[in-house]
């Protein structure tokens, strides 16, 4: 999504205060929808992407689904978006709602204040990365969950908000 893509900036109850473009948001730090996704194969592995160079988590593996919900966007709509553009899932796929948190970081010379709207996207479709994303790797819950303990900066701090609000029985 360009810097200058219209976001609708929300309240805490999620009602659309105004309209600004997406710079302008992260400048002002103004709360906005981001739908945000856990992909899982038929065989319960978690996809997980490395982050490029240029993006806030740099390195780290993160949720392979995730952006802004554009101006007038429902969210819906913008999770199948996200979908098709970071990941390549393009077909008809099962999703489930998880829940909803305000994620508020500053990060890359910019405030981002988020309304993280949570979803699990079931597929087995085989990822097609966009630039966001270097690399990506499926993790078994086991696996992941050691991961995560053993060493916690391999992940971006927008998956471990996801991880410790929406799948806190993920720890065990």
């Amino acid at each position: 999504m360009p810097q200058d893509e219209l976001l609708d900036i929300i309240d805490e109850q999620g009602n659309v205060v105004e309209v600004v473009t997406k710079k302008e948001a992260h400048r002002q730090g103004l709360l906005h929808k981001t739908v945000i996704s856990e992909v899982i194969d038929s065989n319960g592995r978690w996809l997980l992407v490395k982050q490029s160079a240029t993006r806030q988590d740099a390195g780290q593996y993160v949720s392979p689904v995730g952006g802004h919900v554009a101006s007038g966007e429902n969210e819906i709509d913008a999770l199948k978006r996200e979908a098709a553009e970071e990941v390549g899932i393009t077909k008809d796929f099962k999703y489930e709602y998880v829940g909803r948190k305000v994620f508020n970081r500053k990060v890359l010379e910019r405030q981002e204040n988020h309304l993280f709207v949570v979803y699990i996207i079931h597929s087995d479709a085989k990822p097609v990365l966009n630039y966001e994303s270097e690399s990506y790797r499926y993790f078994t819950e086991e696996e992941l969950r050691k991961e995560i303990t053993k060493h916690p900066k391999h992940f971006g701090a927008a998956f471990h908000f996801v991880i410790d609000n929406f799948f806190r029985d993920f720890h065990g």
